[in-house]
């Protein structure tokens, strides 16, 4: 299927447009008012539930090797994890992690 340029420019704007609108519906229509407690707590853990939704498919279904399992990339999370829940310091935990990583990645070839 071939799009006309009118045709994609179209879906940007009106992609744009609704993007806008539900971002807007929350922090426009929220404005400067303070949010009830029990929304703030549970705001709390979004980062903490999207960071692993992100990462977790680059562990388990690697790109770089095909989708295939990398025993380097798996321990480079459980180091991670390991060493942030040890030292509760994200670079710390990052640090760790790249470090294994690349480590791994060069003793296995």
């Amino acid at each position: 299927m071939s799009w006309s340029t009118a045709g994609i420019w179209a879906i940007i704007v009106t992609l744009g447009i609704g993007t806008f609108l539900m971002r807007f519906s929350f922090l426009g229509a929220m404005g400067g008012r303070r949010l009830p407690d029990w929304l703030l707590r549970h705001l709390r853990y979004t980062p903490v539930a999207v960071l692993p939704a992100l990462v977790a498919p680059a562990v388990v279904w690697p790109p770089a090797t095909g989708g295939d399992p990398d025993p380097a990339r798996l321990a480079a999370a459980i180091v991670t994890v390991a060493v942030g829940w040890w030292r509760k310091s994200v670079l710390a935990a990052i640090g760790a992690g790249a470090v294994t990583l690349y480590t791994l990645l060069f003793l296995l070839g």
